[in-house]
């Protein structure tokens, strides 16, 4: 069974174009216009193990922003898309990652209630030329797209570039879980009997 979903964006700031495939292994094909936001995505689907297609062009002259939060709306989409009626996933998946001296833990439930809580202490400024506070931008327009109830909690770090690819590792981690069958579970995960 494949679960795959293509999503195309297009407003007066950006155009998006991502794909993705939840039964994938790690292949990545990436363009933002942003090398380090690249390097994340790209982070994200090998971690994950999602085959990821996005290309996104964006008023990168202007700021950073639109473009970052209209990928994680593309891309909250097109796994929202990809995991239909959530028939057999686990729905809960969670993860804790280290780099050197950071650590990450994500928390996920792919409840269908958007919620994010994003405790991660980072020092104002960039990596590159990618500023420090973007990536909460991402999370957040990912998480409202999807329906998720997503927690990032960095335990401990330093180091700005650190902190955020622990982040978007444990991220991966825990989506992969969140996403994966489990062959116990019958319909969906829920007293409700929808998600």
């Amino acid at each position: 069974m494949g679960r795959t979903a293509t999503v195309e964006r297009k407003t007066k700031e950006t155009e998006i174009v991502a794909s993705v495939d939840l039964e994938g292994s790690g292949k990545a094909n990436i363009e933002t216009g942003m090398p380090f936001f690249n390097h994340m995505l790209d982070s994200f689907s090998r971690h994950g193990l999602f085959d990821i297609e996005l290309q996104a062009r964006g008023d990168l002259e202007v700021d950073y922003h639109h473009t970052v939060e209209d990928v994680g709306l593309a891309l909250g989409e097109a796994f929202k898309k990809a995991l239909g009626d959530k028939q057999g996933i686990r729905r809960f998946g969670e993860a804790s990652c280290p780099l050197d001296e950071t650590l990450a833990k994500v928390v996920i439930d792919l409840s269908g209630r958007p919620y994010l809580s994003y405790n991660v202490k980072i020092r104002p400024g960039r990596v590159g030329s990618f500023d420090t506070d973007l990536p909460h931008e991402f999370y957040a327009a990912f998480t409202n797209q999807l329906g998720m109830n997503l927690h990032i909690d960095v335990i401990r770090g330093e180091n700005p570039h650190h902190i955020i690819e622990a982040c978007f590792k444990a991220f991966a981690r825990a989506m992969d879980m969140a996403t994966g069958f489990d062959e116990r579970i019958s319909g969906v995960l829920s007293t409700k009997g929808s998600l």
